[in-house]
């Protein structure tokens, strides 16, 4: 086994991950990109970073990057004596847009492709299996690595099935100046709920799939969420305020992931509706118009 010679780059999506109603399910590829270089060296460890975590995440082997660099290379059975990695970041961090999952997926498909035939040894469903083992849950990985719209799950191993999405959805996110720790918002979910409320949203999650895929007009319905949202309103209220606002107005507003991001549904990035969204941006919060993104990781 040899590793290949020069730096390679990979670029891998930002993600959101529930979408209202498929909690721990549904995940989307949304089109803001990470871009990390990589190359084998002599010997010890180099990590610089640009954008978001400048400054502030660590530049050791605990950088999430390092460490699913290392559990690839674990797997395909040879650790390179020396490693250099350059991260230039823009998926804020801790805003539930799947930083970590795209630090996860950049990482395992940055070392494969270090290693000569690198593909051939540890393969695709290997590769995500251990990136939903990293992460814990499949739903941002799952569409980091295949793009598009996923639903994954854990059932006897991690699963994801890539389905359609209708090439009017974009999408707008609303971006707090501070973030929630996914743990966090985890923390205020409650043990068990009321089961109209879990018949509820699995009625809301199968018209999601079917309105994303080719039926756009529902999404407003279609993303309302019984299980989750609202008992996260605590540790994220304006958001959740932003969502309620949006939500009267008829648009089809969610919190992303674990939040604190809101993503509201819109028509096409260059659309008179995306501009008229755009302009409902709170003070301090950046905005951002996106397209889905149907690619998932790349090497280039």
């Amino acid at each position: 086994m040899t590793f290949v010679e020069g730096p390679v780059t990979v670029t891998v999506p930002a993600t959101s991950a529930n979408l209202g109603p498929g909690y721990d399910s549904l995940g989307l590829a949304l089109d803001l990109r990470d871009e990390l270089t990589g190359e084998v060296i002599e010997e010890g460890l180099e990590v610089t970073v640009e954008g978001a975590g400048e400054g502030t995440v660590p530049l050791d082997e605990s950088h999430l990057v390092v460490r699913s660099m290392r559990a690839a290379f674990e797997i395909i059975g040879k650790q390179p004596a020396g490693l250099r990695l350059h991260c230039h970041n823009r998926i804020p961090h801790a805003r539930g847009l799947g930083s970590s999952s795209a630090a996860i997926i950049g990482g395992l498909v940055l070392a494969r492709a270090l290693v000569a035939g690198g593909e051939l040894i540890l393969d695709d469903d290997t590769l995500f299996q251990k990136a939903a083992e990293i992460e814990g849950h499949p739903d941002n990985v799952a569409p980091a690595f295949h793009g598009g719209f996923t639903i994954a799950g854990d059932d006897d191993g991690f699963f994801a099935v890539r389905t359609a999405v209708d090439p009017r959805v974009s999408v707008v996110v609303f971006v707090p100046a501070t973030g929630v720790e996914t743990k966090a918002a985890r923390g205020l979910l409650p043990e068990t709920v009321p089961h109209s409320d879990a018949a509820a949203d699995a009625g809301r999650t199968a018209l999601l799939v079917a309105a994303l895929s080719d039926a756009p007009e529902h999404l407003h319905r279609a993303t309302r969420d019984f299980l989750h949202q609202e008992y996260r309103r605590p540790a994220m209220p304006e958001s959740l305020a932003l969502v309620d606002e949006l939500r009267a107005d008829g648009v089809a507003a969610i919190v992303s992931g674990a939040g604190p991001t809101v993503l509201a549904f819109s028509s096409g990035v260059e659309s008179a509706e995306t501009t008229k969204l755009t302009t409902r941006c709170p003070e301090g919060w950046a905005c951002h118009a996106l397209s889905v993104d149907m690619d998932g990781v790349r090497i280039l």
